[in-house]
Formats: C-alpha cells, sequence, structure tokens
C-alpha cells in the first residue's frame, strides 16, 4: 500500500507560480513511476504529467509543456510540480498517483494510488 499527501496548493494571479508537493510511504518509492493529474469543475481528470522510477524521463501535457516541471526526490519519497506562468484555465484540484512500475504512462486508470487532492486556483 502506498498512501500519497499532496500540499502546495493555493490562489495565485495569472503569470504567478507555485510548487506542489506529493509526498508518499512505503520504503519502495523508487520502484514507482508517478503521475500529477487536475480535475477542474465539471471537466473529467486529465493527465498533467509523470516521472520515471530515475527522475529522468518525463512525459508532459501539451498545455503545460514548458511551462510545469515535475522532478522527484526518492531520497525524500516526495515529487514535485513547479508550476510557472500560470494561467486561469490552470485552475483545478491537482492529484499526486503513483503505480508500482518503473516507467510512464499518461493513461489515468493504470494508476494504482491516489492522494486527496490540492486546490490550485488562478486568478485573471
Amino acid at each position: 500500500q502506498v498512501q500519497l499527501v499532496e500540499s502546495g496548493g493555493g490562489l495565485v494571479q495569472a503569470g504567478g507560480s507555485l510548487r506542489l508537493s506529493c509526498e508518499a510511504s512505503g520504503r519502495t518509492f523508487s520502484a514507482y513511476s508517478m503521475g500529477w493529474f487536475r480535475q477542474a469543475p465539471g471537466k473529467e481528470r486529465e493527465f498533467v504529467a509523470a516521472i520515471n522510477w530515475s527522475g529522468l524521463n518525463v512525459d508532459y501535457a501539451d498545455s503545460v509543456k514548458g511551462r510545469f516541471t515535475m522532478s522527484r526526490d526518492n531520497a525524500k519519497n516526495t515529487v514535485y510540480l513547479q508550476m510557472n506562468s500560470l494561467k486561469p484555465e490552470d485552475t483545478a484540484v491537482y492529484y499526486c498517483a503513483a503505480r508500482p512500475n518503473p516507467q510512464t504512462t499518461v493513461v489515468l486508470g493504470l494508476y494504482d494510488y491516489w492522494g486527496q487532492g490540492t486546490q490550485v486556483t488562478v486568478s485573471s
């Protein structure tokens, strides 16, 4: 079992930055690939970014490419999402997810564990 706890959400003006963190429980964190997803009101949950076990391979949704950076620190069992140049359309609840496979995937249904989510609100 893996438990995920996100933090770092909040209210920011357009053009601003936030850094989300997701801390995982368990001793085999480095065996998991991790993902960030988001869900805006009235919309389905969508892929944002995913990182492989080593942190050397990261995939991004086209909508965030060049603005968001995902990274991980296996010594701290933590993944991060640095969000720059935020736009109002980035407003959503952001979820961290984990899967017991070292390689990345953008497919929501392949993640086994989910955090409770953290709200990000970008004002115009």
